[in-house]
């Protein structure tokens, strides 16, 4: 019996799976190296054992070295690093001068792919230099990049920062730039895809200054738009390559649903206690265990349950269960990464941190704690379980969000359904803007250049600010300032906190992004690493320090936000069942109020405090609907108000089915009378600055969405409302659901309204 079956078959776990699938495996899809393949290349494979190519490998290989700018799209684990690493080296054989450019989200990734890069080239026999340039390369061996590196292994941020401002610098690379690679597409959506579009822009525009026009390989996981993503952000047309050509392995994929401990009020048992059983069940058999945890906090608290399951271990022995996630260290990242390969470490629990390629081995199973917001992810992450020959297993542990529970009942959306779209807005104003500043103190524009819409218009702006100085027919850099280290490609802000554990030698133990920081290192937090406790003695919002001291406390603390919201112009509009929809800019004006300390092992909130610290202010776009006279016809106050929270909540629970976005990426208000529109009001708006599109998607998928929404409500079992569907309602106000469901129907075409 497999360690699956096992599972499967106790009386206490198997009841709870929901969906059971074995994936039988199937052979692979082979093609032979290409003809004109370098003999150097053929025999370093051979040594590999690599005697013919993937069929999507030989395509790739061949396209890549016609000079076509290609998407590869195939599943994890299918051999995607040699689609770009084979026509690179080709080229480079080939012309000792030519140079190519390597472009990974993170750091972590880069640094794993080097590795792969170098074992490939000392098979080969040849004195090609590659190199890693990012934050962490020292200004000796930066000169060495810039002055010999045949590949430079970097991130879009230090592309953005540290390589294009300076690009005088780097006039070898530029000079005989033969290949751009793109790794990890899917990552480059919203508003870190809009960024570093209009940093691939400038790349081209640096690359045409010196002569060359390199090819772009991009490589993603599995996304709808693949070919449509790839050329929003390279900006001209590529090849898409999607047929799979690696064999598949045996697999079981599951989905866990925590049984109900209180039918009436629809309650379920926590999905992270159900998780981590799981993860022990699986680690007690010697199988090898990724847990997936939706946050930092979710990270830490499963780390620690997971670490005293297993304190029955001898004295001294070594620790086998680690955390992962950013804020570590790259030494501790890296500690980890090294153990799952060589199998010390026999399980993590870690963010979406360890979804990307990064090489940990032959993992036997992946538990993800909860729907991580997209089929794309949830495939990544059910991937990183099954590498080896031997039979893997991936299960979704539903938690009693919307989103999971509708899941639980269609599974065939995760499984057999269309993936999103990833969507991104490189013409976004805000942003383009900024990106033009950068552009412009890299190389004056001329008159006529574009670098998106309306270029001239804004050229002229920037004259008038004296941001630029138009001369003889070009727009020259004026002001002092060094524009790209005033915009950030990613989300977060720019700002990172340091958090430092006091004592006679501080140290500093890891940092947080500027928008996690109110919310997890304010004054007297509980925050946790490596599965230690740390109480805050001091945020200091200035200095963006963080003062901890180490602890050991049975509770960690959930912070709450208030939220104002206020319409700064509409983009669209039309009508709909009962209502009116919409779509615009909203401004929005957030802040930490107080936090809640919530018992580790019950989860009972056992005390409360305040946290005192600035308000926050951004803009962004908004999906809204307002609801006609005839929607809301018969409901009471209260009954409204409950009934339009539950709606709020049942829509943004399933628009990540519609949109490529995390669950974070969405917010909703409810406005009994909206000062706005005048009438009872749903928002849903984005949480990145400035808007990526996801509010004019959810906007086009209106029907979808509600009809969505309604089916969730009618079909969850509970009486009242639970935290599967609509949630308990404001101030507890019974009929939340039935009020939901009447609006929802009154909004739709359900025939039963």
């Amino acid at each position: 019996m497999t360690f699956a079956e096992q599972l499967r078959s106790d009386p206490d776990l198997g009841p709870n799976f929901t969906y059971w699938r074995h994936i039988k495996p199937a052979p692979p899809k082979l093609a032979p190296i290409p003809c004109g393949t370098d003999p150097r290349i053929a025999q370093a494979l051979a040594c590999r054992g690599i005697k013919s190519l993937y069929s999507h490998q030989a395509e790739a290989l061949e396209a890549g070295l016609a000079g076509e700018d290609v998407v590869v799209v195939t599943p994890t684990a299918s051999g995607k690093t040699l689609c770009y690493n084979l026509p690179v080296l080709q080229s480079l054989l080939d012309d000792p001068e030519a140079r190519a450019l390597y472009l990974f989200p993170t750091k972590a990734l880069a640094q794993d792919q080097l590795d792969e890069l170098h074992g490939l080239i000392g098979a080969i026999g040849v004195g090609l230099k590659t190199f890693t340039y990012d934050g962490d390369t020292p200004g000796d061996a930066r000169r060495a990049v810039r002055a010999a590196g045949h590949v430079v292994i970097t991130n879009p941020d230090m592309l953005h920062t540290g390589i294009l401002p300076h690009h005088t610098k780097w006039m070898k690379l530029f000079e005989n730039l033969r290949f751009v690679v793109i790794d990890e597409l899917h990552q480059y959506r919203g508003v870190f895809g809009s960024n570093v579009a209009n940093v691939i822009r400038r790349l081209r525009r640096i690359c045409r200054f010196y002569g060359s026009s390199p090819a772009f390989i991009c490589c993603s996981a599995t996304i709808a738009n693949p070919g449509e993503l790839a050329e929003g952000l390279i900006g001209r047309p590529v090849k898409v390559i999607d047929r799979d050509g690696s064999p598949r392995r045996e697999k079981v994929v599951a989905i866990y649903n925590p049984p109900v401990i209180n039918r009436e009020l629809g309650i379920r048992r926590s999905a992270m206690k159900s998780a981590k059983e799981l993860a022990e069940r699986l680690l007690r058999l010697n199988v090898q265990t990724i847990v997936f945890a939706p946050s930092r906090v979710m990270v830490e608290v499963l780390l620690r349950r997971l670490r005293d399951s297993f304190r029955a271990l001898k004295p001294g022995e070594r620790e086998v269960i680690y955390g992962y996630r950013s804020g570590y260290l790259p030494l501790e990242r890296r500690k980890v990464e090294a153990g799952l390969r060589d199998g010390e470490v026999r399980g993590v629990v870690a963010t979406n941190a360890l979804e990307l390629g990064i090489d940990i081995g032959g993992l036997e199973a992946a538990v993800l704690l909860g729907y991580p917001g997209t089929i794309a992810s949830a495939v990544q992450q059910m991937g990183r379980a099954g590498r080896s020959q031997a039979l893997s297993f991936a299960v979704l542990v539903a938690n009693s969000t919307p989103v999971n529970q509708y899941l639980v009942r269609h599974p065939e959306f995760l499984f057999d359904g269309s993936v999103e779209t990833g969507t991104i807005d490189p013409d976004n104003l805000v942003v383009r803007v900024s990106h033009l500043k950068c552009a412009g103190f890299e190389l004056p524009f001329d008159a006529g250049e574009e670098f998106g819409p309306d270029t001239p218009e804004v050229l002229e702006f920037l004259d008038e600010e004296g941001i630029l100085h138009r001369s003889e027919g070009r727009y020259h850099w004026m002001a002092e300032s060094y524009p790209a280290e005033q915009v950030s490609l990613r989300s977060a802000s720019i700002d990172n906190f340091v958090i430092i554990e006091d004592g006679p030698k501080p140290k500093v133990i890891g940092e947080m992004d500027r928008p996690s920081a109110p919310l997890l290192i304010h004054d007297e937090a509980i925050y946790m690493h490596g599965g230690r406790q740390f109480h805050v003695d001091r945020l200091d919002w200035e200095e963006k320090k963080a003062y901890v001291r180490a602890v050991d406390v049975d509770y960690y603390t959930d912070a709450n936000l208030a939220v104002d919201l206020k319409v700064l112009e509409q983009a669209g509009e039309s009508r709909g069942r009962n209502c009116e929809r919409f779509h615009g800019d909203v401004a929005i004006t957030w802040l930490a109020t107080i936090f809640k300390k919530i018992k580790l092992d019950t989860l009972e909130n056992v005390g409360w405090g305040k946290i005192h610290l600035p308000q926050e202010d951004f803009h962004t776009t908004s999906y809204w609907v307002a609801l006609g006279p005839d929607a809301s016809a018969g409901l009471s106050r209260g009954e409204l108000q409950a009934g339009l929270w539950g709606v709020s909540r049942l829509a943004a629970g399933v628009a990540p089915l519609f949109v490529m976005c995390d669950q974070k990426d969405l917010q909703a208000v409810a406005q009994v009378r909206s000062p706005f529109t005048g009438a009872p009001t749903l928002f849903l708006y984005e949480r990145n600055p400035g808007g990526v599109g996801l509010a004019k998607g959810l906007y086009d998928a209106h029907d979808d969405l509600l009809a969505a929404a309604l089916d969730l409500a009618k079909g969850c079992p509970c009486s009242a409302g639970c935290p599967s569907c609509v949630g308990p309602g404001p101030d507890e106000h019974d009929g939340g659901k039935a009020a939901a469901i009447t609006l929802l129907r009154r909004l739709t075409a359900d025939a039963t309204a």
